[in-house]
C-alpha cells in the first residue's frame, strides 16, 4: 500500500491531498496570498481526516512549478521540511503535468489525447507544455516546458487538442485565439490540484523515482534570488510539524 501526502500551491489555489493506495482525499481552495497560513494546518487536517499518521507516509509529492515564485518555493520548502523530519523522500511533480491531468479527474481520457496546459505567468507571459495521454495516469511530454508571451509561444501542430489552464485566458485570450479550431475543448479557469499531484506522484513512486529532499529544486523558468523570510519560516515550521 502506497501512502502519500501531496501539496500544490503554485498558483492562486491552495491544495493538499492524501493518497492511500488509489483512494484520495483532497482540500482545494482558491485563496490568493493565504497559502502560507493555510498549508501546514491543512496538511495536519487532511492526514487526520484520512486516519493517516505522519509516520505512515511513504513519501511526499509536491508541485515543483512552474508557477508563482512564492507559491512554488513555499510548497517545496514545506515538503522538504516535513520529508527531512520524517526521513522520507520527495516526489517532485510538474505543475503543468498536474494541470494537464486535470481533465481526466472528470472523465477518462482516450489514449492518444493531446493536451496543452498553460498557466498565466503574469508580465504578459504564460507557462506552457504539451502532453499526450498514455493511460489514466500516464502523460507523455511532447517537448519542454516553456515561458513566452502568448503571441510568441510555439504552437503545437495538428488538431484535436484539449486546452487547460489560465494561460488560455491571459492577454485577452490570445493563446486560445491563436489555436482556434485546433482546440476541441478549453478550460480557461482550470488550476492544478493536489489530487493530480498525488496521482502522478504515486505513479513515479511505483517507478522508483522518489528522490532525497535536498535534491528537489523549484522549476521557475524565470530567475529567482534568495529565499524570502516567509519561505524560510515555512521550512522551519514544516520541520516542527514533522517532529
Amino acid at each position: 500500500m502506497t501512502t502519500l501526502l501531496a501539496i500544490e500551491t503554485s498558483t492562486e489555489a491552495c491544495s493538499v491531498a492524501v493518497w492511500r493506495d488509489g483512494e484520495v482525499l483532497e482540500r482545494f481552495e482558491i485563496a490568493p496570498r493565504q497559502h502560507a497560513t493555510l498549508l501546514l494546518p491543512w496538511c495536519e487536517d487532511m492526514l487526520a481526516e484520512a486516519g493517516v499518521a505522519k509516520s505512515q507516509l511513504d513519501a511526499i509529492a509536491v508541485g515543483r512549478g512552474p508557477g508563482a515564485f512564492t507559491g512554488v518555493r513555499l510548497a517545496i520548502a514545506a515538503a522538504q521540511g516535513m520529508a527531512l523530519g520524517l526521513d522520507r523522500p520527495l516526489l517532485p511533480v510538474s505543475t503543468l503535468a498536474a494541470l494537464a491531468l486535470g481533465p481526466s479527474l472528470e472523465h477518462p481520457l482516450v489514449e492518444g489525447q493531446k493536451i496543452m496546459a498553460a498557466i498565466d505567468a503574469r508580465m504578459g507571459e504564460v507557462y506552457a507544455a504539451c502532453y499526450e495521454s498514455r493511460g489514466s495516469d500516464e502523460l507523455h511530454a511532447l517537448g519542454d516546458e516553456a515561458l513566452a508571451a502568448p503571441d510568441a509561444l510555439a504552437l503545437a501542430a495538428g488538431e484535436g487538442w484539449i486546452g487547460v489552464g489560465t494561460g488560455f485566458a491571459a492577454s485577452q485570450g490570445e493563446l486560445r485565439q491563436r489555436m482556434g479550431s485546433q482546440l476541441i475543448e478549453c478550460s480557461e479557469a482550470a488550476l492544478p490540484r493536489a489530487v493530480a499531484v498525488a496521482r502522478l506522484g504515486a505513479r513515479d513512486f511505483a517507478a522508483g523515482l522518489a528522490v532525497a529532499p535536498e535534491r528537489v529544486e523549484p522549476a521557475y523558468l524565470r530567475n529567482k534570488v534568495a529565499l524570502t523570510l516567509v519561505e524560510q519560516q515555512a521550512a522551519r515550521a514544516a520541520r516542527n510539524l514533522a517532529g
